[in-house]
């Protein structure tokens, strides 16, 4: 590349940072480190009725959770509101803009008369050829106006876009779009060209849903004789349903995501994959292998499924990598949410909540997992219902009671209180009742966790250990009898 990479992320803070919008920082993060470029932070807060500060610390914390540190910014274009203006005077004086004098009625009038059926609206162009005197004067004069882009009215406008090709509009269908409203605030359109022209960026990558704002861009930043950038339009991100991702699909803040026991590598990792591929069938790459291997060419043109079920495996493989004392670190703020923790679990009964943590890694898909299957190991209270459905199927024949009665009598004497002796001991036991192993294991699993599936349940009885297990199968054993009580 002729000059040094620099590409911008310039959110708006009108809302949380999104999913879209984290996968376009994601994009735009990934090509600087893999060019050894810069990428820029800039909040777009020109908006100044529906941006708040709160939003603006929101897409922060979900950049800082995401490890998408800017090289520059957070810049505010806000700041920068001379500039733009001084943008739209140069364009003004050197007849490239003009004053549009419309009152906003007349206008929104003739877009509401226009034929349904034709295409869109654009305005007509009433003051593109007042003279610049009279125009002057007028506004000397004090009449409101706002100023208006004077696009080319023929030909075509153009580029080569970095994921899509060869893309471009004809100019004919592009209005005389306005750059500074009546009350002198340099619109969008304006501020994005001059903002991005000043911090010399090289290649703008965003979503689709710009692609018909780069037309007008493109003539911006000709009449403003500044380099015009490489533009890249990333696939939108859409549903299971093939429609525009949205609250209902799960496009609401990335922190949502955290808060729900997702890590940031995995999240990371899954959205990176929505519209680009390393070129294999990879799917858990590290940060370094995808700034390694990133790039534009490899990005798709259609839109992009959200799978959750996707996201669950990814975040299940960071999870099972992880040692439990990281996990433990992480899930820590869940638990004592949910009313688990013990300050014990970071003093004496360390070694055992680690295990625990261990016993349950491997079926965990977001941390979150570990709070709902970890709750009757963590728990000291042996008050946990029973699943329903485990219990129709498992707890019934005849001789249950006194089977689980022996069982409970045999963990007493069973030494050491580990996998293998316990194995040992349930299957002696159930080839002397002459009964599967099976009728002792599902019941037992049963007792100990309220659950029809656990890790390995000989595992199980050597984390609780032996007064709790003990405890938990004299439980189920008064459950039954209460039950055949009626």
């Amino acid at each position: 590349m002729s000059s040094p990479v620099r590409v911008r992320f310039a959110p708006s803070p009108t809302g949380f940072l999104h999913v879209g919008g984290a996968r376009t920082a994601i994009f735009n993060w990934l090509f600087a480190r893999h060019h050894g470029g810069t990428f820029v932070l800039r909040i777009e807060d020109t908006d100044r009725q529906r941006s708040s500060q709160p939003m603006v610390q929101a897409i922060l914390d979900g950049m800082e959770w995401l490890g998408l540190e800017p090289d520059e910014g957070p810049h505010y274009q806000a700041q920068a509101i001379e500039r733009h203006t001084g943008d739209a005077a140069a364009l003004l004086e050197g007849g490239k803009a003009y004053r549009c004098f419309c009152p906003q009625d007349e206008l929104r009038r003739q877009r509401e008369a226009a034929p349904k059926d034709q295409r869109d609206w654009i305005y007509p162009g009433t003051c593109r050829d007042l003279d610049p005197s009279v125009s002057a004067r007028r506004a000397a004069a004090g009449e409101s106006f706002a100023v208006r882009f004077k696009v080319p009215r023929q030909g075509r406008v153009g580029w080569n876009d970095d994921v899509h090709g060869e893309t471009s509009f004809a100019a004919e269908l592009i209005e005389d779009f306005v750059i500074l409203r009546s009350d002198g605030t340099p619109t969008y359109m304006l501020s994005v060209v001059s903002d991005d022209a000043a911090m010399e960026i090289t290649h703008v990558i965003r979503g689709d849903d710009h692609l018909s704002n780069t037309p007008k861009q493109i003539l911006l930043y000709e009449a403003l004789d500044r380099p015009t950038p490489a533009f890249a339009h990333l696939p939108l991100i859409l549903g299971d349903d093939k429609k525009r991702l949205s609250k209902r699909h799960g496009a609401v803040s990335v922190l949502s995501y955290r808060d729900q026991g997702y890590m940031a590598d995995a999240m990371f990792n899954f959205l990176t994959l929505l519209g680009w591929s390393p070129g294999d069938d990879r799917q858990a790459l590290d940060r370094e292998e995808l700034i390694r291997c990133f790039s534009l060419d490899a990005v798709g043109k259609s839109g992009a499924i959200f799978d959750l079920t996707k996201l669950d495996w990814l975040n299940g493989h960071y999870l099972r990598a992880m040692p439990p004392r990281e996990i433990a670190r992480r899930v820590r703020p869940l638990l004592e949410e949910a009313g688990l923790w013990r300050d014990g679990f970071d003093g004496e009964e360390r070694s055992w909540f680690l295990a625990t943590l261990a016993l349950l890694q491997p079926r965990a898909r977001r941390l979150s997992d570990l709070v709902e299957t970890g709750r009757s190991y963590l728990d000291p209270a042996d008050d946990f219902p029973y699943d329903e459905k485990a219990e129709k199927k498992h707890l019934k024949g005849e001789g249950l009671c006194s089977l689980l009665a022996a069982w409970a009598a045999k963990l007493r004497q069973v030494e050491p209180f580990e996998a293998e002796p316990l194995e040992a001991a349930l299957r002696a036991l159930a080839e002397e009742r002459g009964v599967g192993a099976g009728k002792l294991i599902h019941p037992t699993r049963l007792a100990l966790t309220g659950q029809g599936v656990s890790p390995g349940i000989f595992e199980v009885l050597q984390v609780l250990g032996r007064e709790r297990s003990v405890r938990r199968l004299e439980r189920l054993i008064a459950h039954l009898r209460a039950r055949a009580a009626g």
